[in-house]
């Protein structure tokens, strides 16, 4: 295998920062300080300070001046409000409030979802029409009522008919035998 196809250039140029270049970033620095400290933008130089520095301050004054961060925006954020719309914010519920839905003995509702809300609403519906179709209110219901007494009114002509025939068969069975026996000379 020739040497010169598989290189590793991970040892090859180790560069090491030289004091002299450390110390000349860090007058840079020491001057950038400055030059904001005259500028007036003394409040984020002093937290990066700390920043750097680390937790030293007591836990009163970490709290004063995350209260200070808060208030004074940084870059654009005093331009422009954004909200993050997934970002939760939890509301302290008061005392008193609460007492009260504990002593009301109801639950808060919680709302429901569109496609909830559709779906009992559908519910609703289909049950309020079926009410009106039962009572006989709604067109279909008309219609239908109308088709059940017309194909009752046929089954009771149909009826009628076959009883007509039946007699009509009797009356010629009876027509025929008394004829035979007329004709045998039976008496009945």
């Amino acid at each position: 295998m020739p040497r010169g196809k598989y290189l590793n250039h991970k040892g090859r140029n180790r560069r090491f920062t030289n004091p002299e270049e450390l110390e000349n970033q860090r007058q840079r620095e020491a001057k950038e300080k400055a030059w904001r400290k005259t500028r007036g933008d003394e409040e984020s130089s002093e937290e990066e300070e700390e920043e750097e520095e680390g937790s030293d301050a007591s836990e009163e004054t970490s709290s004063e001046e995350e209260s200070d961060a808060e208030a004074k925006a940084k870059g654009v954020e005093k331009l422009i409000e954004v909200e993050n719309p997934n970002r939760v914010v939890k509301k302290n519920k008061k005392l008193s409030t609460l007492n009260e839905v504990v002593k009301a003995g109801a639950a808060p509702v919680p709302e429901l979802s569109r496609k909830e809300r559709e779906e009992i609403e559908a519910q609703k519906a289909t049950a309020h029409y079926q009410k009106l179709h039962a009572e006989g209110k709604t067109d279909q219901a008309r219609a239908d009522l109308a088709r059940l007494a017309i194909i009752k009114q046929q089954r009771e002509e149909a009826a009628k008919r076959r009883e007509e025939e039946k007699r009509k068969k009797d009356e010629a069975a009876s027509a025929k035998t008394a004829l035979t026996s007329k004709a045998l000379g039976k008496r009945t």
